[in-house]
């Protein structure tokens, strides 16, 4: 026995001990982030910071996995860090990215100008101008409505959104009309007005509402989801391709604008577009949609999903209890 233990000592002794390092650590973190392990990937980009808490290449791909989770605010922290002891250009990017996520559009414009300032041929600099003019599109559609009474403008949304997600297009009528005589710059309301007016028997008014909307701003996102969804209705194929075709390009920032365009996707039977615009939505965030867990779930069947499709369905009927007299995906 003592001779064995002296040649597993000797072989014990030869063994080099592996320290890892900062590198082992972020490929780790690198290797589960690429296989959507974003809990383990973010534990080992943390080690490899830990191991070098300057490295602004550990610290901007941790904001990246920050910023693929929705951790917006936690990703900017970094990369503002970053610039606080570096010159890392690619920050300016990558922070205008989360701040346009976060719906902050003027300081998402400032730093994407600013990347593209100091990199006008960098790695991002066609992301950044795709950015800022998907920024411009999305002021157009979303400008903030100053009112001294907003709260009076809060009940007549949520009264009118609550007609429109139980497609009660007569009942929405109304009330939409008194939004447009009170807030005659909302431009909100005379958008889901057309619609409720076309799916209420009046087609042609509608039709022509939007059409002089568009006239007026050729970039509205509104405009062409509601002519793309009205053209499709009336068979009207080349009119409703010219519209659908503006919105296969448009992937706009806002969860809202988001779902708009997925559901008319799915409305139009364009149900392998719409489920992957789907797939990029954040359900948290529209929980309180109908239309999410209706329009979703029938994509999903139609894709070959009926799985999905059952426990969308059923999770949308619990939340929204009218859904269930409805006749589900697999009857659309």
């Amino acid at each position: 026995m003592p001779q064995v233990e002296k040649k597993i000592n000797k072989k014990v002794s030869k063994i080099i001990p592996f320290i890892p390092d900062g590198d082992f650590y972020f490929t780790k973190g690198v290797e589960a982030f690429q296989n959507r392990k974003f809990d383990i990937a973010i534990k080992w980009m943390k080690k490899a910071v830990d191991m070098k808490p300057k490295e602004p290449l550990y610290l901007c791909q941790l904001s990246v996995i920050y910023t693929e989770v929705g951790a917006y605010h936690s990703a900017n922290q970094l990369l503002t860090d970053v610039l606080h002891t570096t010159n890392y250009i690619d920050c300016y990017y990558l922070i205008a990215n989360n701040y346009a996520h976060l719906g902050l559009l003027n300081d998402a414009k400032k730093y994407a100008n600013s990347y593209l300032e100091k990199e006008p041929d960098g790695d991002f600099s066609e992301d950044a101008k795709n950015l800022l003019h998907v920024i411009e599109f999305d002021d157009d559609e979303d400008d903030e409505f100053e009112l001294d009474d907003e709260d009076e403008l809060l009940i007549y949304q949520e009264t009118a959104f609550y007609h429109m997600e139980k497609q009660e297009w007569e009942e929405a009528i109304p009330v939409l009309e008194e939004m447009m005589m009170i807030f005659p710059e909302y431009a909100m309301a005379k958008h889901d007005y057309s619609q409720a007016l076309f799916f209420s028997g009046n087609q042609e008014k509608a039709v022509n509402f939007q059409l002089d909307m568009l006239k007026e701003d050729p970039n509205s996102l509104y405009c062409h989801t509601n002519l793309a969804l009205f053209y499709y209705e009336q068979n009207n194929k080349e009119a409703y391709t010219k519209h659908i075709q503006v919105l296969r390009n448009v992937y706009p920032i806002h969860e809202q604008q988001k779902l708009r365009i997925a559901v008319t996707f799915a409305r139009t039977a364009q149900y392998e577009e719409a489920y992957h615009r789907f797939l990029s939505l954040t359900k948290g965030k529209l929980k309180n949609h109908s239309s999410y867990f209706r329009w979703y779930s029938i994509s999903a069947y139609h894709i070959g999903e009926p799985s999905k499709a059952l426990a969308l369905w059923e999770e949308g009927c619990k939340r929204h209890p009218y859904l269930a007299k409805e006749s589900g995906p697999w009857n659309a």
